[in-house]
């Protein structure tokens, strides 16, 4: 059977473009997804939780192999010493990040759209994409010309009687020191904090998987949904792509169909490509792979916003209990750094009242601060191998500009002052530099194992305070403690360089453009540049990351592209065979 459509990932963009590419009954539109299928009235029950840190750790539901360096790598210096890989927990399961993510739904800054639309994506200013962003979501709490009302995710905000005592004291400091108060993270973009936007109904997590492939869409005769399926390579004719080959269920097929779009991800689409001979002449020549399509673009200028976390031991009555909420991230805060080149807004700080699942997590809570508007644009995704089953060389190369360094060191002193003030010091002790390392990643999987070490060591952290310091300290702190980084610069710096990881919103590695635009790999409706009937839709299109967690950039992404696709299939109708 041919299809008008072949939706390679079905992650928070293949969702909506299949829901809304099905929605034409002429069309026959195939979805493939390496990982496992979420249906109604099935899903797991560690993705349905409002609590993200379950799924968010769960094995089962990752790209299990996927390696990346984050800091910077040196090509200048082939002696120098390469950076440490670290796991980055991408999603392997039907919702993509949608499924397993943070549940932030944000949309970012209008200055991000202008900036897309002056760097070539003509169409996609602020007033253009709006009313998508309102198409996405229906909003439980606020009706105005900023929200929709009728979208397949629901959006909510967990409000402040049910906060706990670190969340309020942190919303208190934030007034202390001067900053606005936003009912409405969404609405007019200016600084302040706020309780944040979730993708939730209440009860449990909206994915876009639940969201756009409901029970009525999944009924669908023109709808076929392939789960276990992962991609392994394109069929060509000339230059027109003509289908998928895949494995299913450990079976090699093949599937064809007169339009094939990826959305894989920022990582595995440009993968994907670059394996099919389309991207940078020279690395596809040095992997033996005969250029289809010479894009210099393609896996290039990869970005993440970088960030950094500030730490503490919250007193037990100021914990977060699931009476409260399971959420653990009600409050956040955008401030803007004042340096001349930036716009207003580009820092974020995200208030997590509750750090894991476990009992240790109960205890400790950070104070999350990311680059919002990053300048870092140096990431790039190249090949290990020609074996589609082999994962990509990743590097991140954050802080490869100076200015999103200097912003950390000044979001960390920022952080600390606020650590320090009169309402979280009567909440929370022992404020400490935290690192997303391998022992957290480590204890954060859910087992009986890490159930009971962390009851034991949360046992001892509420013991005596002394006690507790030396535990912190000891066995918690990696390489830097509080007074180190507070009274050295030198010792700041360094922590920094170390400890910034991404906050998993990898974009821009296959970008849109003007024709003109040398590195742009798709034009303004996805359209892969140098070759027929493929397409990207997803986070790696975007021209530069925008100011917000990127789940909801990439839906709204994936809803205009599906209105161009049908608009334009609609113009010029086309049989399938």
């Amino acid at each position: 059977m041919d299809y008008s459509h072949i939706i390679v990932g079905g992650g928070s963009a293949g969702s909506v473009l299949a829901s809304r590419l099905s929605a034409r009954s002429s069309n026959r539109v195939l979805l493939l997804e390496a990982g496992q299928d979420t249906p109604p009235g099935q899903v797991p029950a560690a993705i349905a939780d409002t609590y993200p840190g379950t799924a968010y750790f769960d094995p089962r539901f990752h790209w299990t192999s996927l390696k990346v360096r984050t800091q910077v790598v040196s090509h200048n210096d082939p002696n120098a010493p390469l950076p440490p890989l670290r796991k980055y927990e991408q999603a392997r399961v039907l919702g993509g990040g949608s499924s397993i993510n943070g549940q932030m739904a944000n949309r970012g800054a209008p200055t991000d759209y202008d900036e897309w639309a002056a760097r070539g994506a003509e169409g996609w200013h602020w007033d253009a994409v709006l009313p998508y962003f309102r198409k996405v979501e229906r909003d439980l709490d606020i009706q105005d010309e900023w929200h929709g009302q009728d979208g397949p995710i629901t959006v909510t905000r967990i409000p402040e009687d049910r906060w706990c005592g670190h969340t309020k004291a942190v919303a208190e400091a934030f007034r202390q020191a001067g900053y606005k108060y936003l009912p409405d993270q969404n609405g007019f973009f200016e600084d302040g904090y706020f309780p944040v936007t979730v993708s939730i109904d209440g009860k449990q997590r909206v994915s876009a998987a639940l969201g756009y492939l409901n029970a009525q869409v999944r009924a669908r005769a023109n709808l076929t949904i392939s789960t276990n399926t992962q991609a392994s390579g394109l069929i060509f004719e000339g230059a027109r792509c003509v289908g998928v080959t895949a494995v299913v269920d450990g079976q090699q097929r093949q599937f064809r169909g007169r339009e094939v779009i990826l959305s894989s991800g920022a990582i595995h689409s440009p993968a994907m490509l670059l394996r099919n001979g389309i991207g940078p002449v020279g690395h596809l020549r040095e992997m033996g792979i005969e250029v289809r399509s010479a894009l210099p673009g393609v896996g290039q200028r990869l970005m993440d916003h970088p960030s950094i976390s500030l730490s503490s031991f919250i007193r037990r009555p100021a914990r977060l209990t699931d009476a409260q909420s399971r959420r653990h991230i009600l409050l956040g805060l955008r401030y803007s750094s004042g340096i001349p080149e930036a716009p207003r807004g580009d820092m974020f700080v995200a208030v997590a009242s509750k750090s894991a699942w476990h009992s240790v997590g109960q205890q400790v809570a950070s104070l999350l601060a990311f680059v919002n508007k990053t300048y870092s644009e140096a990431g790039q995704v190249r090949l290990a191998s020609t074996d589609w089953r082999d994962e990509p060389v990743v590097e991140f190369n954050l802080l490869s500009d100076r200015r999103d360094l200097d912003r950390l060191m000044s979001g960390f002193r920022m952080l600390a002052a606020i650590q320090l003030s009169a309402p979280l010091a009567a909440v929370t002790t022992d404020p400490f530099p935290a690192a997303y390392s391998d022992r957290v990643r480590a204890i954060g999987v859910v087992n009986e194992k890490n159930r009971w070490i962390t009851r034991a060591i949360a046992t001892l952290l509420d013991g005596p305070p002394a006690l507790r310091s030396w535990l912190i300290e000891k066995y918690v702190v990696e390489g830097f403690t509080f007074r180190q980084v507070m009274e050295d610069e030198d010792a700041l710096e360094a922590f920094i360089r170390k400890a910034t990881i991404g906050v998993w919103h990898a974009s821009c590695s296959c970008r849109m453009g003007r024709d003109d635009d040398p590195m742009a790999v798709v034009d303004t409706e996805g359209r892969v540049r140098g070759v027929e009937g493929l397409r990207v839709v997803d986070a790696s299109i975007f021209p530069v990351v925008p100011c917000a967690n990127t789940n909801f950039p990439v839906l709204m992404t994936a809803e205009k592209i599906a209105d161009a696709i049908l608009a334009e299939t609609a113009r010029v109708p086309e049989a399938v065979a």
